[in-house]
């Protein structure tokens, strides 16, 4: 929270422009870089996205959704980062294995997923979205196997597998000790209340929810520059603050029209309690890309997909936004080694700007410890 307080103001530092041809003056404060700022996210979503744009084939995608149950929610609020990376574990071995299966797309898929943990609400509801290109590599590698138009993989047969995996891999984390109980949930600490306590969920169905292909790479990119760097809430959908109570859109998605959208307003401390329920254990990669998209030769692997399918590829002309970012995998973040931007030009008559003084940060230490990269390098 004191990150995002913080954020473009004098505490951080900053730097004043200058202009060379009327002598106008802009001071430009330094922004947080946090993970969950609101404020900075847009920014990095832009950048990563400069390198997704290589990764796209000529192919229909699909938007594929796995939700844990609300009484799995609640473990994995107290057990965040094994829980969070089970869920990442079994919905990704759900999909690669009924994609290899013969009866269904017999091939080896690629996948980027990415963690959300909130409703429309800011209530605790940890789900992953996935954007799967449809179709896959064929088991001799000597191929491109299409999935059907606007159908990838049974979600049926995808909620059953997702449920036995991710209840196989939580008792295994219980009996090894691996989950930690507080509060209302300390009883679960006994193997016994734990497996009455998951009784009901085995006999559950789990959905699973599949989106139809989206239209073009374009709708794609469009998609992830939403999805990839969002946080709990953005600063557009609030509507109204009078210094106690804080009003916000949200969603009711059991509902169908304008009866869908409505407000919300809630205490300022509940406003934040519910915002600060969604922040990630430190180190915890929350976009991770699988199968063929990851990997030390993904690029020479995604040309020769290319030449498999046999269509003509013309990567989404956009605009790239400069600045030090870092992409998020399966296995690390690594830093882009880019150069500041260039100054905006003058307001007044359009000239060039140039900086003519550093302002030092008014705070010495960090404002968070959440502010601190994953593994090193600029913050994602």
């Amino acid at each position: 929270m004191s990150a995002i307080e913080h954020c473009r103001t004098a505490a951080l530092g900053g730097h004043v422009e200058g202009c060379d041809a009327c002598g106008h003056l802009r001071v430009a404060y330094n922004s947080c870089r946090n993970r969950h700022c609101p404020r900075c996210q847009g920014a990095a979503a832009r950048d990563w996205l400069a390198d997704r744009e290589a990764d796209l084939l000529p192919v229909g995608y699909f938007h594929v959704v796995f939700t844990l149950p609300a009484e799995i929610a609640a473990v994995a609020f107290q057990n965040k980062a094994v829980v969070y990376d089970l869920l990442f574990r079994a919905s990704v071995e759900t999909m690669t294995r009924i994609a290899a299966d013969p009866k269904h797309l017999g091939a080896r898929i690629g996948l980027t997923a990415v963690l959300h943990t909130w409703g429309s609400a800011m209530t605790h509801h940890p789900h992953v979205h996935m954007i799967v290109p449809g179709g896959g590599l064929a088991p001799d590698g000597t191929r491109w196997i299409s999935s059907r138009p606007a159908f990838l993989l049974p979600v049926r047969v995808l909620g059953a597998l997702f449920r036995r995996l991710f209840l196989e891999g939580l008792v295994a984390l219980h009996a090894g000790g691996k989950l930690a109980f507080h509060g209302t949930l300390a009883n679960l600490a006994d193997p016994r209340a734990f497996a009455r306590h998951l009784a009901p969920v085995r006999r559950k169905r789990w959905v699973v929810y599949a989106k139809p292909p989206f239209a073009g790479p374009q709708a794609v990119l469009a998609y992830l520059s939403r999805y990839t760097h969002r946080v709990a809430i953005s600063s557009r959908r609030i509507t109204a603050f009078d210094g106690e109570r804080v009003t916000f859109r949200v969603k009711d998605y059991r509902k169908d029209g304008a009866a869908r959208h409505r407000t919300l307003t809630l205490e300022a401390g509940e406003f934040i309690r519910r915002f600060l329920l969604h922040v990630l254990p430190r180190g915890f990669h929350r976009i991770r890309h699988y199968g063929f998209l990851t990997g030390p030769n993904r690029k020479a692997g995604i040309e020769r997909l290319r030449r498999l399918i046999g269509e003509p590829w013309t990567a989404p002309s956009r605009e790239h936004s400069t600045g030090p970012t870092s992409t998020e995998t399966s296995g690390r973040a690594e830093p882009e080694k880019t150069s500041p931007p260039a100054p905006q030009p003058c307001p007044c008559c359009g000239g060039p700007m140039r900086r003519l003084l550093i302002l030092p940060s008014l705070a010495r230490a960090r404002a968070s410890p959440f502010g601190e990269p994953p593994t090193g390098g600029p913050s994602p």
